[in-house]
């Protein structure tokens, strides 16, 4: 859509109270339109309270809704977490997972207002507004979308921000341009990305990134920490036998791994729009409880489970990048995690120490398929049930069939 199209409709701006989110509603508000503003409080670490975006936003005039998304977030983490949905360079993908959660809950409040286009504030060079496009599209197909910074009209008003600013002046609304940043910030409680500015240059180091939700691991601790998860089903439950629920976890996972240098990533992702993308992140509990429920799988996996498993991984990763996690392929690989992990159960021990987590113990996983006495190098003190070393013989000759036909036929590489 244009902003010539806008006229007679009722639009719900997705806003942040940033500069950006200012220029764009009071500059619809010109045009005489009918909008209210929405922004998703995602449990976001960098914002010290949610309530100061709408009254960084009344001096624009607009109402400002805030809708509280922090379960569907902590949900939707722990259902990437369980399928190990990680992206490019093995980065926790929680701009893209955010991306669905806040627009299928903002879609269901404008609707409420009687909101029939949504306007949002993604710039026509990145993944974002091809995810808010096919949300939109996908979750109310009669809802419309509005980009303003593909608009001619506006692109041509506000090239860049010291006109936002002067823009906002006129009106003596508050618009602070600040001194150039090193990188901007995308944040949920999944965790935070930073691209953009000097991070662009693969001459800069990734560590000029400040982190938010912890430390980088040279400035942890200089001891252990220890952690005990406990996983029913392939989600986290408790933590040190305290059960929890979904956001409190997260919550818990964040600060104790974050502290301890956990879950900074530096990577080069492949974009929707077909360029590279240059990324450092943080997701420390997501990475912490990442790790625990894979020592899970390990236990209760079969070679053949694993295999299908890393294959649906990958997969819904690609679709949550690209904007698909509602889709139908998606939600079948979902209901195939699901299958799997169904005996992910187990009380795992970890140890953190400055940025790198270790294995200390497993217990309590039932389903486990671990035989201690079938697996041992040594001569079991005990029989063993499932196993008889003399009987490998047989399938050693049975493999060596096939292998002495591919050598007699000249098929192997010397």
């Amino acid at each position: 859509m244009k902003l010539s199209d806008l006229s007679g409709r009722k639009i719900g701006i997705c806003v942040s109270g940033g500069l950006d989110s200012k220029t764009v509603s009071k500059r619809l508000m010109d045009e005489g339109l009918d909008i209210i503003c929405f922004t998703a409080d995602l449990a976001q670490p960098d914002e010290d309270d949610i309530n100061n975006i709408p009254k960084k936003m009344a001096p624009c005039g607009v109402k400002t809704i805030i809708v509280d998304l922090k379960d569907e977030m902590a949900q939707g983490c722990f259902d990437v977490i369980k399928a190990n949905a990680q992206y490019d360079g093995g980065y926790w993908n929680t701009t893209g997972l955010a991306r669905a959660i806040t627009v299928k809950g903002l879609v269901a409040a404008m609707k409420l207002e009687g909101c029939n286009v949504l306007s949002h504030g993604a710039t026509g060079r990145g993944n974002d507004q091809m995810r808010f496009e096919r949300y939109t599209a996908v979750i109310d197909p009669d809802m419309d979308v509005f980009a303003p910074w593909r608009d001619e009209t506006l692109l041509k008003q506000f090239p860049g921000r010291t006109e936002m600013a002067n823009y906002l002046s006129q009106f003596n609304i508050p618009a602070v341009i600040g001194m150039k940043k090193k990188y901007s910030t995308d944040a949920n409680l999944a965790g935070l990305s930073h691209e953009a500015e000097d991070l662009e240059s693969l001459e800069t180091p990734c560590t000029i990134v400040n982190p938010t939700m912890g430390v980088w691991p040279m400035d942890a601790p200089d001891k252990i920490e220890k952690i005990t998860l406990r996983f029913e089903k392939g989600y986290c439950v408790a933590i040190d036998e305290r059960k929890m629920p979904p956001l409190a976890v997260m919550s818990e996972a964040n600060n104790r791994a974050g502290r301890n240098g956990i879950g900074m990533k530096n990577a080069l992702e492949n974009r929707i729009i077909g360029t590279k993308s240059r990324g450092v992140y943080e997701a420390p509990g997501m990475e912490l409880l990442g790790y625990g429920v894979q020592q899970i799988y390990q236990a209760v996996f079969d070679r053949r489970s694993l295999t299908i498993y890393k294959l649906m991984s990958q997969f819904i990763s690609d679709q949550i990048y690209d904007g698909r996690y509602f889709d139908p392929s998606t939600c079948a690989a979902r209901a195939a995690i699901d299958c799997l992990a169904e005996k992910a159960m187990g009380t795992i021990t970890i140890d953190m120490y400055k940025g790198n987590l270790h294995f200390n113990k497993l217990t309590d996983c039932p389903a486990s398929i671990y035989n201690e006495a079938d697996s041992s190098m040594e001569a079991p003190k005990e029989a063993s049930n499932g196993f008889n070393p003399a009987s490998a013989q047989g399938y050693a000759d049975i493999l060596k069939v096939e292998a002495v036909a591919l050598a007699k036929a000249g098929q192997i590489q010397k």
